[in-house]
Formats: C-alpha cells, structure tokens, sequence
C-alpha cells in the first residue's frame, strides 16, 4: 500500500529531485558542462529513490517495459561521466521520455487543476 502522506523522507526527496533538474538545466545552459550534468544526475536518481523508497524504485527501473528507458539513461549517464556530456544527455533524454511517458497524463490533469495554467492547458489548440 502506497502512502501518500508527506513525511521528512519525501520532503527531502522531492527536494532532492528538484535541485537534480535544476542542475541538469544548468549543466545544459553552461555549454553542457560534465560536473553540473553528472551532480544533476545524481541529485535526480537519489531524489526519486527517498521519495518513492528504494524497493518502488528498483522495481520501477527494473519492468520489463522499462529496461530500454533504464539502459539508456544508464549508459547516457556513463558516456556524461567520460566526458561527452552531448551524447550522454541525448541518450538521458529518450531513457527519461521512455521510463516516464506513463506518468504524462497524470502531468496534463495536474497542470489543468493550477488556476492560470489549467485555462491554457483547457484551449482546444493545446489538448488536441
């Protein structure tokens, strides 16, 4: 059972997350720099793991419908590393698209439920 109250764990972790994709912009804004890119990335994974406890997150990068999202984003967090951050975050990018396509839906209804945002969001232009 999921519990969705919000203790310290998740404050933390969800701040943790935030401070990842903060750095990874960054790490992109300055030219695609590796150290920026590669603390963004860890930020990121340890943020998702105190949110959602480490056993959802192994057993969320290890479905069988996402090993290609994980491989990806894996190897293009090593080729970070080494020291060619460009095919590193394109290859990032697809693993994050294809491990978290599931959750845009739930993205779009949220974004509707913010008070300017919902009303772009709720134009025909945008929801087709």
């Amino acid at each position: 059972m999921v519990s969705f109250e919000m203790n310290d764990r998740k404050k933390i972790g969800l701040g943790l997350t935030g401070f990842g994709i903060f750095f990874s912009i960054l790490g992109i804004i300055f030219f695609f720099d590796k150290g920026l890119l590669a603390m963004g990335n860890i930020l990121f994974i340890s943020g998702v793991t105190l949110t959602i406890g480490p056993k959802s997150t192994m057993q969320f990068f290890m479905k069988r419908q996402n090993f290609k999202g994980t491989i990806s984003f894996g190897v293009g967090f090593f080729f970070v590393v080494i020291g060619w951050p460009i095919f590193g975050m394109i290859l990032e990018a697809y693993g994050f698209i294809v491990l978290f396509s599931g959750f845009w839906p739930t993205l779009a209804v949220f974004l509707q439920r913010i008070p300017v945002l919902g009303w772009l969001f709720e134009q025909p232009y945008v929801k087709s």
